[in-house]
């Protein structure tokens, strides 16, 4: 495994200098901001990277409007409270993409971040102690918990909430793979997990960088 100081200037070679680099790189969104995301925001951005996953993104992206309208806002407790007929009758409802696997984890979903705002008081306020140190465990708990947020699905939500994470494109996979981590796939095992959370600690105590940074880095570094 190279240093990331190596990494990183295989990835600024490659896209014009270090001035160019830093300004491709996105940063995560403070823990305050985090924290003061409405309930039901965590819902539909969920519901939306679920929808998107295998599927258009801009299709889904034109209809979310009609999404927020039938799926009553992403109200929580609404969704805590549908019945197999509610679900069916969305599957009749015109403006939206009828998915009845997708729509079932709406409610699924709603379980479990309704478990997270009895644990930790609100949404927000979970994801705003998230730790680098952590995001192994974090990552695998979350997908364990929640529904089709496995894959690059869960990262993506993630990224677009502000939480710091990686994300498994193909090249931030191939750049693991090059330095020795992962061998051409996202992380499966215990020792994936471990061996990709030791990477990430030693690249960030190296560079200071965040994991959006070291990501988008990773993926850079790429030919």
């Amino acid at each position: 495994m190279k240093s990331f100081k190596i990494i990183t200037k295989r990835a600024s070679d490659r896209h014009g200098g270090t001035e160019a680099l830093g300004k491709m790189l996105t940063s995560p969104k403070s823990a305050k901001t985090i924290k003061g995301i409405p309930d039901d925001r965590w819902l539909s951005a969920l519901t939306k990277c679920v929808f998107q996953a295998g599927f258009n993104w801009k299709i889904i992206e034109d209809k979310w409007d009609r999404f927020e309208e039938v799926f009553a806002g992403f109200s929580i407790n609404r969704w805590l409270m549908m019945s197999d007929d509610d679900l069916d009758q969305l599957l009749t409802t015109e403006g939206i993409v009828k998915n009845y696997a997708k729509i079932r984890s709406v409610s699924a979903n709603a379980h479990y971040l309704k478990d997270l705002i009895d644990e930790h008081g609100s949404i927000g306020h979970y994801f705003s102690t998230w730790k680098l140190k952590d995001y192994s465990s974090n990552l695998q708990n979350m997908q364990k918990k929640s529904s089709r947020l496995g894959g690059k699905t869960g990262q993506v939500f993630l990224r677009r909430m502000g939480i710091d994470t990686l994300v498994f494109t193909k090249d931030v996979i191939k750049s693991l793979s090059r330095e020795g981590i992962l061998s051409n796939k996202m992380p499966s095992s215990k020792k994936d997990w471990a061996k990709l959370q030791q990477a990430l600690d030693t690249w960030h105590q190296q560079s200071g960088y965040s994991l959006n940074e070291i990501s988008q880095i990773l993926a850079l570094s790429i030919e």
